[in-house]
C-alpha cells in the first residue's frame, strides 16, 4: 500500500510539474513573440505563416528613435556609403532618415516619453506607498470611528475603471490647468494608487507584534521615533510588494495618459501605439518599443522579488 501511495504521488507531481510547465510556456508566449517581432525585418513581422527562424536585425530600434521618409529616389553610392551604419540599416528598408534645415538627423520622441513615463511611474508609486504606509499604520494602530465605513471608501476608488472618468477628470483639469502636465498624472496616479496601498500595507502591520511599539516607547521612544525604528523596518517586505504592484499599475496606465497628456506629458503607452512607417503600421518599430518599456519593470521587480515572494504571504511575523 505504501508502495501503491508512493508510485501515485510521483506521477502527482509529474503531473502538477508538467502543468507548471505548460502554464508557463502560455504566459511567456507573448513576451517571445513581442520580443521576436523587434528584431524581425519588416515584411517578416505580419507574415503567414509565422517566420520562426530568421536573421536578427536592430533596425526597428534604430527606427524607433529617428523619424523617417519614404525615399523617393535611389540614394547614390558615395551618400551611402558615407552614412553612418545606423543609417544604412534604413536606407537598405526603402526608407530615409528626416533631417532638419541644418541636415541633422531628426530623432523620435521616444526618450521624452519613456522619460516621463519614468518620472510620473516613480514619483507617484513613492507618494502612494508613503501615504499609504502612514494611513495604514493610522488604522492598523488607533481605534477610528467608522474605520470600516472609511476603509471601504477608501476601497471604492478603484471600483470603477480609469476609461469611465477619464472624461471628468480631463474637464476637471482643464479648468485647473493640469492637463498635459507631469503633476496633473502624478497626482492621478497617486490618488488611484493609495487605496490599495492602504488596503495591502493593512496587513503587513497588523501582523507586527504591537509590544515591539510598546517596549519602545516604554524606553523613551516617541510615537513617530517608533514608527520610523521599530515598524517600517518590520514592514520592508510589505512595502517592497506594495511598491512593486503600485509601480507597475502607473507604468503600464494608458486610459488616463491617452486622454490627459499630448505632447509636455504624454507617457510611453500611448505613443508606442502611433508608430507608423511609411504608409503602415510599423510593427517592428512597435514591438521595439515595448520590449524597451519592459524592461523598466523587469528590472524593479527582478530587484525586489524576494521581498514579493515573502510578501504575497502578508508578512512572516506572528505574534
Amino acid at each position: 500500500m505504501a508502495i501503491v501511495s508512493t508510485r501515485a504521488g510521483r506521477l502527482g507531481n509529474r503531473i502538477a510539474i508538467g502543468a507548471v510547465i505548460v502554464i508557463t510556456l502560455i504566459f511567456l508566449s507573448p513576451i517571445y513573440w513581442i520580443t521576436t517581432t523587434a528584431f524581425k525585418p519588416l515584411v517578416l513581422a505580419t507574415s503567414v505563416p509565422p517566420t520562426v527562424v530568421f536573421e536578427p536585425q536592430i533596425t526597428p530600434f534604430v527606427k524607433l528613435f529617428t523619424k523617417r521618409a519614404q525615399l523617393t529616389a535611389p540614394v547614390t553610392p558615395e551618400v551611402y556609403e558615407a552614412a553612418p551604419w545606423w543609417e544604412k540599416l534604413v536606407l537598405d528598408g526603402g526608407e530615409r532618415l528626416a533631417r532638419d534645415g541644418n541636415g541633422d538627423v531628426v530623432f523620435s520622441a521616444y526618450p521624452s516619453r519613456f522619460a516621463n513615463s519614468l518620472i510620473i511611474a516613480i514619483t507617484s508609486t513613492l507618494l502612494a506607498v508613503s501615504l499609504g504606509t502612514i494611513t495604514a499604520y493610522g488604522f492598523s494602530r488607533f481605534r477610528v470611528k467608522g474605520e470600516a465605513d472609511l476603509l471601504f471608501f477608501i476601497l471604492s476608488t478603484r471600483m470603477l475603471p480609469p476609461v469611465v472618468v477619464a472624461i471628468p477628470m480631463f474637464l476637471m483639469y482643464r479648468a485647473v490647468g493640469l492637463n498635459d502636465t507631469h503633476i496633473g498624472l502624478i497626482i492621478l496616479y497617486t490618488a488611484f494608487n493609495v487605496s490599495f496601498a492602504v488596503w495591502l500595507m493593512k496587513g503587513f502591520i497588523d501582523e507586527i507584534p504591537k509590544e515591539y511599539e510598546e517596549a519602545a516607547l516604554v524606553d523613551g521612544y516617541t510615537r513617530m521615533q517608533a514608527f520610523f525604528k521599530i515598524v517600517l523596518p518590520e514592514a520592508a517586505t510589505g512595502i517592497a510588494a506594495t511598491a512593486v504592484f503600485c509601480f507597475i499599475t502607473a507604468w503600464n496606465e494608458y486610459a488616463f495618459a491617452l486622454i490627459l497628456s499630448n505632447r509636455r506629458a504624454q507617457t510611453a503607452p500611448p505613443f508606442i501605439p502611433s508608430q507608423v512607417g511609411t504608409g503602415l503600421q510599423d510593427w517592428t518599430v512597435i514591438a521595439a518599443g515595448t520590449v524597451l518599456f519592459l524592461l523598466p519593470v523587469a528590472i524593479f521587480t527582478f530587484l525586489l522579488r524576494n521581498h514579493l515572494l515573502r510578501g504575497m504571504s502578508f508578512g512572516a511575523i506572528r505574534k
